[in-house]
């Protein structure tokens, strides 16, 4: 018996086994929305075996997106391009899912292939919004703090789109609170220097992240799961860390957050992260044993005996995996077939099923 290709059951889903796709950013999009590269990389995923396909961060606002090539869900158009992507998932047995995400300073660059420059407004770029006005690296610029008036038109934004999310067919919402983006910096000690009741003490830092969580589940249907992501260590003395982590779970639980997917680091550009095999591992089990919830295990989780021991020892409910389904989109399949177990394939694959 595999544990990995178990299911898994949050509130009303059902997901027919634990390995999870990443949201991964294709910075591919037009207009903020998504393209024909979306629906066959996503597509793809689905067809491959995994039980959920998350779609990359969408952005609540135009300035939220890290690139002009960002999608977004700020208006109901973008939601409508979306629904034939979820639509063909499901009819693939995966569950569609979609994260959404504000960058925060971190916004108006470049893509990665053109070295993640910041964009000036000639480029296309626009004037990044943070908790405080700390720039990223040397090379970025100082970004705008917040009002806070800004602070709760950001709550609504992000429950305004949660509830596009619905309308697209999605059946699973993760909140990006990672990878030194919006609400990871109001969290972090080294990004959010503010002195009102959104900074200061581990109370404040976690006010906003707080409030869109409470505002996305109330707007989130009742029977479907809301997940969270968070960057359990900035890996840097004084930032944040496992323990802060720790206590914001145990409020997110409180909300009735569904599951935490437990990934680390991107607050700082020069951090000293000891990475390797389930190097992040250790912290989702923390964070299931401690706070008593579902955790995603992610980072470098690359073959299916490690994604096996992972569940089966119950240090996390799920793996996701990112890089991984890059290289093979039906990693699903050849790890079944590692692990002796007999899993139903696309019928117009089945000739390939040795």
């Amino acid at each position: 018996m595999s544990k990995l290709f178990s299911e898994l059951k949050l509130r009303g889903i059902e997901f027919k086994n634990r390995i999870f796709v990443s949201p991964m950013c294709q910075y591919c999009s037009k207009e903020s929305m998504p393209t024909e590269w979306d629906f066959v990389h996503l597509g793809s995923r689905a067809v491959g075996g995994a039980a959920l396909v998350m779609a990359e961060a969408a952005a609540v606002s135009p300035e939220g997106r890290i690139t002009p090539g960002d999608n977004g869900m700020w208006s109901d158009a973008q939601a409508q391009v979306f629904k034939p992507i979820a639509a063909f998932i499901k009819t693939q047995g995966a569950i569609p899912g979609i994260q959404l995400n504000h960058t925060g300073g971190k916004a108006s660059t470049a893509a990665p292939w053109e070295d993640r420059r910041p964009l000036g407004e000639n480029e296309g770029g626009w004037k990044p919004l943070a908790p405080s006005a700390i720039s990223f690296d040397r090379t970025s610029p100082v970004p705008r703090e917040m009002t806070i008036s800004e602070i709760k038109e950001m709550v609504s934004q992000f429950a305004a789109a949660a509830s596009r999310c619905r309308q697209a067919g999605f059946e699973v919402l993760e909140l990006h609170m990672a990878h030194g983006y919006l609400c990871h910096q109001f969290l972090s000690p080294l990004a959010n220097q503010r002195r009102d009741e959104y900074g200061g003490s581990l109370e404040n830092r976690s006010r906003f992240p707080l409030e869109v969580a409470r505002a996305v589940r109330d707007t989130w249907p009742d029977r479907l799961p809301l997940f969270v992501r968070i960057s359990c260590t900035d890996w840097t003395p004084g930032g944040w860390d496992l323990a802060q982590s720790i206590e914001l779970c145990r409020r997110f639980k409180e909300i009735c957050v569904d599951l935490i997917d437990c990934s680390s680091g991107g607050m700082l550009p020069d951090a000293t992260i000891p990475v390797g095999p389930g190097y992040q591992v250790p912290f989702a089990a923390a964070i299931r044993k401690e706070v008593g919830m579902a955790t995603g295990a992610v980072g470098l989780i690359t073959q299916p005996f490690q994604a096996e021991q992972i569940v089966a020892t119950g240090q996390a409910d799920a793996v996701l995996l990112g890089r991984e389904f890059l290289r093979n989109p039906y990693w699903p399949l050849y790890a079944a077939k590692t692990l002796g177990v007999d899993v139903p394939w696309p019928v117009q694959y089945e000739r390939a099923k040795i």
